[in-house]
Order: structure tokens, then sequence, then C-alpha cells
């Protein structure tokens, strides 16, 4: 069993029990996290993709600590110029222990069904109300005016190059 999901803009696989470096959370050591954007699940049996991202699985999580990487050194040289720099970087994140990966409750789901189609069925009633009020306005074609002559156009054009 494993699911992908998205932290931070950067994307991770995940399995239960399975300790993970993402970029840095403002969330205290101890805490439960829950992740809200799952992008695939897969049981074993099947795997389930999300368009953009599945509704009906839950991913928890304890925040075990802060940290910061291994240190990065950006050096920049441009030869024959004298010019050298270096630069060091740490990147901070978060370890987050995932304690389960488990599929939602689908009831919750059958209830938004159910409202968005008693929305559906109100709306077209509206309309259908608002378009017998207003006549529609025919609309007549506009008179096509005639095309400008471009003969006549360039020879001023040579006259005003010439400086004449």
């Amino acid at each position: 069993m494993y699911a992908i999901i998205q932290i931070a803009g950067k994307q991770f696989k995940v399995k239960p029990g399975m300790v993970l470096n993402v970029p840095t959370l403002d969330v205290e050591p101890g805490k439960k996290v829950n992740v809200e954007r799952v992008l695939a699940y897969s049981d074993g049996k099947s795997l389930e993709v999300g368009t953009p991202e599945l509704t009906n699985v839950d991913i928890d999580g304890t925040v075990v600590a802060h940290g910061r990487a291994k240190k990065i050194i950006v050096f920049k040289k441009k030869r024959r110029k004298g010019y050298q720099k270096k630069q060091g970087h740490r990147q901070g994140f978060t370890q987050i222990k995932v304690e389960g990966i488990a599929p939602a409750k689908p009831a919750a789901k059958k209830k938004v069904v159910k409202a968005d189609a008693e929305v559906k069925a109100t709306k077209p009633a509206a309309k259908k109300a608002t378009a017998a009020k207003k006549p529609a306005a025919k609309k007549t074609p506009a008179a096509k005016k005639p095309a400008a002559k471009k003969a006549a156009a360039k020879p001023a054009a040579k006259k005003a190059d010439k400086g004449e």
C-alpha cells in the first residue's frame, strides 16, 4: 500500500510507517498532520489516480522534528576576469512519520452529489423565466465599407522616402 502526496509544492511517495523529510512546515514537533493533497493511491491490487487529486483517501502523520540539511556549496567563477564568489546554503526541513493511509468514508460524498443535483435542477428553470421576459433582438449585418485603393498610397510613400 502506498500513496503519492504533494506537500509544499513537492511530491512524495509514502508508505505507512515511513519517515520523510519535507520542506519546513509551521507545525510543532509531536503534533498531528493531515495531508490534504493526495494525487494517487494504491492498495496493492489497483491504482487510483486523482484528477487532479483524490478526496476519498486520508493520510495521517506526526511531526517528528525540524532540522537543516547538509550544506550545499554554490561557487561562481568567470575565468580570466578575476571574479570568484563562494556561498553556502542549508535548506530547512520537517521530518514527518506517516502513521496511516486509509480510504475515507464515502457517505460524505453522496450528500455532496445530492446538493449538486438540486442546484442543477433549479438553475435551468431560472434561466427560462428570464428568457421569457426579454424578447431576443435581431441583429442585422453591418454594411460593408468599400476598400481603399492601395495603388494611390504607394506613390505618395515613395515621394516621402526620396525627400521630395
